[in-house]
């Protein structure tokens, strides 16, 4: 029990540590609710299960994960370990549970998670600054904050000694209370013939464990460490949509309502422009690379790494928080979070959102940031053609409009505009329409919906491109405009079911539409989900072949929109299948999203032939697709290794040409 000229320091020190300590935490709320007003459902249940379970931050790394659970559970216990050790300073001999088995208990599980907390952080010290695991750092051709370079290992020292420093001298405080060993606490009994007994050692050790919480409270907020509370926060309001969604604009609408010299903010130049959530990434982000490590930009040599952009602002705002939080501005987004070449060197593909364990959200970032140097400074990232091929044609291969329907020429299927009855309306896209070789993928899925006796209608020249390459890179108000008319079109023949064979297209229609008005009971599937529905109802039977084959996930029709299973299952009716080593939530990107099919590859290794050689690694005979860029782009990956271009086939191809007779 501490003295009364203790208790009077402590109640000081308290005072000064709490006061900092809340002034800290208010700036950086404040900087948060600086953002973007954005309606969140909060979710406690979600944000609980990601802290105490920590299912997320065992996607990847188990070893290091492993250790980080110590780390973690330790600081939830220690809440209550603290508190006791506090009261007992001012109350004699006090217990939580009182001398009760459960206090026994109690003791055990802080005696063990002490030990275990220490070897993490032993682990993660020896990891960080002797083996200086190359995951943590970054290439040189990475825009990274200036005060980031030494910042990140400075802060990571300061957490680490924090640690240990309380745990340990927490343990030594134990062992020097002690009248004998305590078979509940083997770990402090350890040190008890070193320091068992000494009363003044006691009140020293104490001082310094509970030192380096009052010390490191106010410093807290500005830490790494305080992921520790924002993390499970983000994950309580995270977006129950797939990564790829931003929500409208509704551009023309509010130029509409303009009135006079009135400004307009589009998009996200500056940290505030930032709906508040993503200004909460920089918070919760534990700065651990792991959605770096899955980006495949970064992986082949691009500036692009999501990790240092959410790090970037993290710094900008440390940095700057006590005048951005009081309404001042920072530097522009592109000058210190993210150059223009990284910027648009992303592929959309969301393995940085997927992997990423504290439930951030780096690609709504990234598309905002699209969205404001493209609305508002004309910036386009090379897009420019493509841009004007879907504003004066309809797609961005720029060819004429009105050959949209040339590739139906001598097929029999019906034009919606016949009014007549149809089953189901097929979204054939611009790559069918356009690209010779896909669009006899597009004519394999109409005779296998023909096949299972259904009446099926295309829009024909009445489509027009979805605008996915125009939503993701930034050009919102292009995007609003064929949005409008290809959902006026949608609502005017009614259809029951769509289906399409571009994910990019299936992404859109399904999940965007709905905000511009399509009917929200209009059944949206792709190409892989109707066929596996036909395949299990019996209607399409196939012959199975004696050959492997293995399959490379889309990411917009798995990552994004979470399917998986519904390809390898009409895959897995004619041939064999062999995963490659990044597959299903893990697969790898082909390169052609987010507007990177209509953009050349200046930088570093071409991604497709990064995913082709780890596709032939397999040994399997052919590669299976169920997206047009995905074929385009692994095509020429396995043309560039000097493999006939006929190994890539879409799923569709391969069902409909082993079809039973």
């Amino acid at each position: 029990m501490l003295s009364i000229w203790e208790r009077l320091i402590f109640l000081a020190l308290l005072s000064v540590s709490a006061y900092f300590t809340y002034r800290n935490f208010s700036l950086a709320i404040r900087a948060i609710k600086r953002g973007r007003e954005e309606k969140r459902e909060f979710t406690l249940w979600l944000g609980i299960q990601a802290l105490v379970l920590q299912r997320p931050i065992f996607k990847a790394r188990f070893i290091t994960s492993f250790f980080h659970s110590f780390v973690l559970l330790a600081f939830l216990l220690y809440a209550l370990v603290n508190l006791q050790d506090v009261v007992a300073a001012f109350i004699s001999d006090f217990r939580l549970f009182g001398r009760t088995q459960l206090q026994n208990i109690f003791d055990l599980a802080t005696d063990l998670l002490s030990f275990l907390a220490l070897i993490a952080v032993l682990y993660f010290a020896v990891r960080r600054f002797v083996i200086a695991d190359r995951r943590l750092s970054f290439r040189e051709n990475v825009p990274l904050h200036e005060g980031a370079i030494s910042g990140i290992k400075k802060d990571s020292a300061i957490v680490l000694a924090f640690i240990f420093t309380h745990v340990f001298f927490r343990v030594l405080h134990v062992a020097a209370g002690m009248e004998n060993p305590d078979p509940y606490m083997p770990f402090a009994s350890l040190f008890f013939p070193f320091v068992g007994g000494n009363e003044v050692l006691h009140h020293v050790f104490w001082w310094i464990g509970i030192g380096a919480i009052l010390a490191f409270f106010p410093y807290f907020p500005y830490s790494k460490h305080v992921h520790l509370f924002f993390a499970p926060v983000k994950w309580s309001v995270r977006r129950d949509k797939p990564y790829a969604y931003v929500p409208p604009m509704n551009i023309m609408e509010k130029m509409e309502s303009m009135e006079g010299d009135e400004d307009i903010k589009l998009g996200a130049l500056e940290i505030q422009d930032l709906p508040w959530a993503q200004i909460m990434d920089a918070y919760a982000c534990i700065m651990c690379n792991r959605c770096q490590d899955v980006c495949p930009a970064y992986t082949t040599g691009k500036p692009l790494s999501p990790s240092a952009l959410i790090i970037n602002m993290r710094y900008e705002l440390n940095h700057n928080l006590s005048s951005f939080a009081s309404g001042g501005d920072v530097r522009p987004l592109t000058e210190f979070a993210i150059s223009d070449e990284a910027l648009w060197a992303c592929t959309t593909c969301g393995a940085c959102v997927e992997i990423c364990p504290v439930g951030n959200e780096q690609l709504y970032t990234i598309l905002e940031i699209r969205r404001g140097k493209t609305l508002m400074e004309s910036e386009t990232g090379g897009l420019t053609q493509a841009y004007t091929g879907m504003e004066n044609q309809g797609n961005p291969w720029n060819m004429p409009a009105t050959d949209r329907e040339r590739w139906l020429e001598g097929v029999d299927v019906m034009r919606a505009r016949e009014g007549k009855e149809f089953d189901v309306l097929y979204w054939a896209g611009c790559a069918a329409a356009y690209d010779q070789r896909y669009s006899k993928v597009a004519l394999s899925v109409i005779k296998l919906m023909q096949r299972a006796g259904l009446k099926v209608a295309v829009l024909g020249n009445e489509e027009t491109c979805t605008g996915d390459t125009a939503r993701r890179g930034g050009n919102e108000l292009l995007f609003e405009m064929l949005a409008t008319q290809n959902v006026e079109t949608l609502n005017r023949y009614k259809p029951k079911v769509i289906v399409a064979s571009c994910p990019h297209c299936y992404h859109t229609i399904k999940n965007e539409y709905p905000d511009f008005g399509l009917d929200p009971n209009v059944e949206v599937y792709h190409h892989s989900e109707f066929l596996q529905m036909l395949v299990r109802e019996g209607k399409i039977k196939t012959k199975k072949i004696d050959r492997i084959l293995t399959f490379h996930d889309p990411c917009y029709l798995g990552r994004h929109n979470k399917q998986y299973e519904a390809p390898r299952e009409v895959l897995g009716v004619v041939v064999k299948t062999v995963e490659p080593e990044r597959t299903k939530q893990n697969s790898f990107c082909c390169g052609a999203g987010g507007g990177r099919m209509w953009l050349e590859e200046h930088t570093g290794k071409k991604i497709n032939h990064e995913r082709t050689e780890e596709l032939l690694r397999t040994g399997a005979e052919g590669i299976a697709v169920a997206c047009p860029f995905c074929l385009t782009m692994l095509t020429d990956g396995v043309k560039a290794k000097g493999k006939p271009p006929d190994m890539v086939k879409d799923i569709a191809e391969i069902l409909a040409e082993n079809l039973e007779a």
